[in-house]
């Protein structure tokens, strides 16, 4: 039995589950996420709780059982809490500012880069080299922060870049002088 998929997902109070054939629905405070499954597992919505089951222990349903049960309770807590990642602009003259539907990024480059808001995320500027990725869909808050991070990716030898909050950047070093 997966350790993960047979933990039960408690609901917390103000969210509502719709659990309807190969798809749940879960609204909270902070807005309304939906997911959708393989039919075959069998989830239960029962009081405060829900309760995710596989028809059998064939190899298919094993392998689905932990990530569907681990995809429900992400919406469960990113309808009542959200999720956010917070990454740091390392590196002289590297800042960000926001207008209003987008990011204004300087990384080192000769041209300022413009990176769209997507529908569903919001951006914090605690200071001028810190950006927080907010949002109530894990994957998404997810997704755009690497994209964010892929524009200039840490480099081992001065750190340079933009790095997670709690990413260590592996140095190395550089050349040296030979000794004559």
């Amino acid at each position: 039995m997966s350790h993960i998929g047979k933990l039960p997902i408690d609901i917390p109070d103000g969210v509502d589950v719709n659990v309807l054939p190969g798809k749940i629905i879960v609204k909270g405070k902070l807005g309304e996420l939906s997911q959708t499954f393989n039919s075959d597992i069998v989830v239960e919505h029962l009081d405060n709780s829900i309760i995710v089951s596989r028809p059998s222990d064939n190899i298919k349903y094993r392998e689905l059982h932990g990530l569907i049960r681990a995809l429900i309770n992400n919406l469960v807590i990113g309808v009542n809490e959200g999720f956010s990642k917070e990454l740091h602009l390392v590196g002289v003259g590297y800042s960000a500012e926001i207008n209003s539907d987008f990011i204004i990024l300087n990384l080192g480059y000769s041209h300022p880069i413009f990176f769209q808001k997507p529908d569903g995320i919001n951006f914090e500027l605690p200071n001028a080299t810190t950006i927080i990725v907010k949002g109530i869909d894990k994957q998404l808050v997810g997704q755009v922060s690497a994209k964010i991070r892929d524009l200039r990716k840490p480099e081992p030898y001065k750190g340079k870049g933009v790095k997670y909050s709690d990413e260590t950047i592996r140095r190395k070093a550089g050349k040296t002088v030979g000794v004559a």
